[in-house]
């Protein structure tokens, strides 16, 4: 029997899971937590931690993943969230998640990916799994994470001080990422980059 803790801070999406979930005989779901806090502290009551990303105010689903993860147990997280962009996916493959799935995924493939996580093999979606692949094939034109934060946060209008504070780097440094950012993306002004790198999914629309 393979143990499930849903973590999601919506009420319906935690039953709906549960309700999917519990209708396979190998899979029995012990609990849904509503922050990623409560989820980070009741792992290790489940052998698959199904995590979304984005929980609102405190902890983020990514950082509960790395703390759970870091702990060197046996229990697997598998993301499971509306976020596919280049940001979100990079950040929580970091983090040590087994797997990265949307929340369109069909009941059967979702219940099929719980039992891959659990036997400790990745499980991706395939519109993820694209990304990945793409990025190892023309790692020259991929951003790294750390230019997608700094294009993210150009995005929300920051300046390059106010970015260099968030991030803790220097002035030059975001520079320097900016210039990396315009040569892989083709463009020559920071709202160029934007633009861009959202038709591409690169940051959040």
């Amino acid at each position: 029997m393979i143990r499930v803790l849903i973590a999601d801070d919506h009420p319906v999406v935690r039953a709906g899971l549960r309700a999917v979930l519990e209708t396979e005989p190998d899979l029995l779901v012990v609990g849904a937590a509503g922050t990623a806090q409560e989820a980070l502290e009741r792992a290790d009551e489940a052998d698959v931690v199904l995590m979304d990303l984005r929980f609102g105010p405190g902890m983020s689903g990514a950082e509960a993943t790395a703390r759970i993860t870091a702990r060197g147990s046996a229990v697997k997280v598998l993301v499971l969230t509306t976020y596919d962009t280049d940001a979100d996916i990079l950040t929580a493959i970091e983090a040590g998640a087994t797997g990265y799935l949307l929340k369109d995924t069909p009941p059967e493939e979702l219940a099929a990916a719980v039992r891959t996580a659990a036997a400790g093999r990745s499980a991706l979606a395939p519109t993820v799994a694209a990304r990945l692949m793409d990025r190892v094939r023309t790692p020259t034109e991929a951003l790294s994470l750390r230019e997608i934060e700094v294009l993210g946060l150009v995005a929300a209008g920051l300046s390059n001080e106010r970015i260099a504070r968030a991030l803790h780097l220097s002035q030059a440094t975001v520079k320097s990422h900016l210039v990396h950012v315009y040569a892989k993306l083709g463009v020559d002004s920071r709202t160029a980059a934007v633009a861009v790198a959202t038709s591409r999914g690169l940051i959040e629309r």
